[in-house]
């Protein structure tokens, strides 16, 4: 693996104060940060002239289903359960192994294009998300999606042999999950096999929870409990849980979150999208509980964009609190870097700092005078990323990719999409 070498680059990091930097990367981690010296030079290692450009973490997708992108479009202006029902899972008996490879490779390739250098996700044919993130060099938490009532259905033993054939390989680029769907579509005996499964692994939970009024609603009618509660009382927590959307917790459900160190997946876009509603961003932080932001899949977002969710979440929050100074760009920047990686059990991340992950975003970017914070918060977009850099190699550079083939991948992936969009999809029952 060759060094990098990062010439006269800003930062954002409000303990460099001085105006220009120069960060060598080496085997995969930030070596050195040290103020820009001209004379600096590094012979073996691939010397990247910032000239100023900004260079910051990349971003941590803490929930999407890749594959997903196949169905972008497809059920628009819906809320949660008619989308679900009448388009998606009736779409999905349709998948195979190669359509969910090339969707998840035409994902990655959006999100390394928008300086995200790992995701956490829920689908199925998770071998071929596996191969798509092995080929293209991107990190990735992955997880079989398990949606059943039977303790003893295929789906847990896939879930589970998975787990035990790809987890912390890919020099530990591929960590792995359980995945419990939700409460309405599980079983007690599903979720303690799973549960227990998680434990005797050493691995983590992925999980909807609350994300609609209906489904929290529902489970207190059907359980006496809430969905938080219903998990904590069989077992889930014991093993790190990232819960996606938390749209209704309730007080005493963020105190089960934050004794037991769960992360909620913020997914504001989509939430809003479907018409779901808003989790309280600012609720959850103060009660202790960690939260990081995720984009959840193309087909209710429908762009995988974690630096829009975190502008989308900023803007929401203030608006809805009425008080704009209690959220500040420097309250969210964690929720995209360094909480999206300790979710997936990635230590030493998150931060440009020596010792940690080289996973890095060159912005097209010049500050106004006043700070790279403002700056990145309410003007940046995506199409200024110029580079992402994951465990120290360059996968992305100024409309390049470096491991995808994205010529021939949009050819798979336009036939593919001509093989659905010909097709009539028969609507499920809820």
């Amino acid at each position: 693996m060759k060094d990098l070498l990062f010439k006269k680059v800003s930062l954002r990091e409000k303990e460099y104060t001085s105006r220009f930097f120069d960060v060598l990367c080496r085997e995969g981690k930030i070596f050195s940060v040290q103020e820009h010296n001209p004379a600096l030079k590094a012979p073996e290692a691939c010397t990247i002239e910032g000239n100023g450009r900004l260079l910051t973490s990349a971003f941590y997708n803490t929930h999407s289903h890749s594959a997903m992108t196949l169905f972008r479009g497809l059920g628009e202006d819906l809320p949660l359960d008619k989308w679900l029902y009448q388009y998606i899972l009736p779409a999905e008996k349709h998948l195979n192994a190669h359509a969910v490879y090339v969707a998840a490779t035409v994902a990655i390739a959006e999100m390394l294009r928008a300086g995200i250098c790992s995701f956490s996700d829920m689908y199925f044919y998770m071998p071929e998300i596996a191969r798509a993130v092995r080929e293209s060099g991107i990190k990735a938490n992955l997880s079989r999606s398990v949606a059943t009532r039977d303790a003893l259905d295929s789906q847990i033993d896939e879930a589970i042999s998975f787990c035990r054939e790809y987890h912390d390989t890919c020099n530990g680029r591929i960590r792995t999950d359980i995945a419990i769907h939700a409460e309405y579509s599980t079983s007690d005996a599903v979720v303690k096999r799973l549960t227990d499964a998680a434990a005797e692994l050493g691995v983590g939970i992925q999980l909807h929870l609350s994300e609609t009024e209906a489904e929290h609603e529902a489970c207190l009618a059907r359980r006496g409990i809430t969905p938080s509660a219903y998990f904590e009382r069989l077992g889930a927590f014991r093993v790190p849980v990232t819960a996606a959307h938390g749209v209704y917790l309730t007080e005493d459900d963020r105190a089960i979150l934050c004794a037991h160190g769960a992360t909620v997946s913020h997914n504001p876009t989509s939430n809003l999208k479907l018409g779901s509603g808003v989790m309280p961003l600012l609720k959850t932080m103060q009660s202790g509980v960690r939260v990081a932001l995720g984009s959840d899949g193309a087909a209710s977002n429908n762009r995988l964009d974690i630096l829009r969710e975190m502008q989308t979440a900023m803007l929401l929050h203030k608006g809805l609190s009425g008080t704009p100074e209690l959220l500040t760009s420097a309250d969210m920047w964690p929720l995209a870097t360094e909480n999206g990686a300790l979710a997936q059990g990635r230590g030493n991340a998150g931060k440009i700092c020596s010792g940690y992950c080289a996973d890095l975003v060159l912005w097209d970017l010049y500050p106004s005078f006043v700070s790279f914070d403002s700056t990145l918060m309410y003007t940046a977009t995506a199409d200024q990323v110029f580079m992402t850099v994951v465990d120290g190699q360059i996968l992305y550079e100024n409309g390049t990719f470096r491991t995808i083939d994205t010529e021939q991948l949009f050819f798979e992936f336009e036939k593919i999409c001509e093989d659905f969009s010909s097709r009539r999809f028969r609507k499920e029952q809820p």
